[in-house]
């Protein structure tokens, strides 16, 4: 499926959109870490949950929980959170 990858992550990935697959978020993360090492712990924490500072969007719907379930038409996007006053 279709990765959107924002481009503080680019050093990672050489640009956007990318491939991967998976049937949750949790594996498809695992796919793009296979794919492009490291990656994954830019997103997702050491307890395996989702930083902080990004989001994620599946076909337009914001998602937290790594054990959403993917179709392989769905597009995921990756954003960075920007914060600051």
């Amino acid at each position: 499926m279709k990765v959107l990858v924002p481009g503080a992550l680019h050093s990672y990935t050489r640009g956007s959109p990318v491939q991967a697959e998976g049937a949750t978020l949790a594996a498809l993360f695992d796919d793009l870490e296979r794919r492009y090492p490291g990656l994954r712990f830019r997103v997702v924490d050491e307890l395996g949950r989702l930083r902080p500072n990004m989001r994620i969007f599946v076909s337009g719907l914001g998602v937290r929980d790594l054990a959403h379930a993917l179709r392989p038409d769905d597009e995921v996007a990756i954003v960075l959170a920007l914060s600051g006053g």
